[in-house]
């Protein structure tokens, strides 16, 4: 059975691979006791894809499209006996490194963490099954890494070497209930930390979480990252001591469904509550211009619905408003564009011209 929204939204169709090959297993750990267990990472995204598929989704497309999109899943289940119900949460981390010891940019790790009522060990067997000869088995300790080598990307990395590090990518299940997919570096510092070594910090785990009914969440250090990147702090062969001892910069983003309404809540971290107090002067007075000048009717009901807020050292961002809009602007965007009628260009005339002979 096909389903159009799949096919013209992509990024839907990539979530559903990444979430359908899970099988239930009698309990399943909380989100925030797994991700305690992560590796460290300056960029986190979370994403629930039970309430995406069962609060947001149905209620934002329109309603032939969201019974194609469950019956669909419904097929899934039956034919593989994978319940996409069975999956609590999907988070994306990246973590960024210092450049070269010959002063080259190193590309970030990357990895994406799923957890739920599965077993993860029966999705990494069904994986090897398969993908067969595609896929290689390494040990680390009592842990099996399904490692792919992925020939597009490694012939882009002989010519771009800043690929490298994603030219291989591993899987391998932390916990049970929880299984990792990613580069070999970031999957073997998320082994080293499921036991113990490197582990996330505290604060930035209870940045992402601090509201754990999200639809999808985010929360990152984009200065930090940026800092130890481009050297601030030294290269992989020398250290540095940095200059700058903040978290100025760091956000957290995140939206809620309530009820009827849609929330979008952020925040980002100011250092201070004098800086933070300023910032949001400044935001709020550029914000203070007359909406009626943009066309489209949601976006100025979005922005006459921000707040903005200082809370200790945090500028405080938030808006809140009917669900019904988000639905009426997404179906109205899904509609397909009429074809402007194609006319005819007009016919040049093709009278002949009469020519008079001399007489002689």
């Amino acid at each position: 059975m096909e389903v159009p929204i799949l096919k013209r939204k992509p990024s839907i169709l990539l979530l559903l691979i990444a979430v359908l090959s899970f099988a239930p297993v009698a309990f399943a750990q909380s989100a925030s006791t797994q991700l305690a267990n992560l590796p460290d990472a300056d960029l986190l995204i979370y994403i629930s894809p039970q309430r995406l598929f069962n609060d947001f989704l149905p209620k934002v497309l329109p309603p032939k499209e969201a019974a194609e999109m469950q019956a669909a899943f419904a097929d899934i289940k039956r034919g593989a006996g994978f319940d996409l119900a069975s999956v609590e949460y999907i988070v994306v981390a990246a973590r960024f490194h210092k450049p070269t010891a010959d002063l080259n940019f190193v590309a970030p790790d990357v990895m994406a963490v799923m957890g739920g009522d599965f077993s993860s060990e029966s999705l990494l067997t069904l994986a090897q099954l398969a993908l067969q000869d595609k896929v290689q088995v390494e040990k680390q300790g009592s842990r099996t890494i399904a490692v792919m080598k992925i020939d597009e990307l490694a012939k882009e990395a002989e010519k771009n070497p800043l690929l490298k590090p994603f030219v291989e990518v591993g899987a391998v299940a932390l916990t049970p209930n929880s299984l990792a997919i990613g580069n070999m570096r970031y999957i073997n510092s998320a082994i080293a930390a499921a036991d113990g070594t490197g582990r996330i910090k505290p604060e930035t785990l209870q940045s992402l979480m601090r509201d754990p009914n999200v639809l999808m969440a985010a929360t990152g250090a984009p200065i930090v990252a940026f800092a130890r990147s481009f050297g601030l702090h030294g290269t992989e062969a020398a250290s540095r001591e940095g200059r700058c001892d903040s978290n100025f910069g760091n956000f957290y983003a995140s939206a809620v469904i309530t009820g009827a309404n849609y929330s979008m809540r952020g925040a980002m971290n100011a250092d201070n509550p004098d800086t933070a107090k300023i910032i949001t002067n400044l935001l709020s007075s550029l914000m203070k211009y007359d909406t009626s000048a943009i066309p489209d009717k949601t976006v100025q009901a979005i922005l006459q619905a921000l707040k903005l807020t200082a809370k200790d050292n945090e500028v405080m961002i938030e808006a809140e408003f009917p669900l019904q809009m988000i639905t009426d602007f997404i179906r109205e965007q899904s509609k397909p564009k009429a074809e402007a009628p194609q006319t005819s260009a007009p016919k040049k005339s093709t009278t002949k011209r009469t020519t008079r002979r001399r007489r002689n």
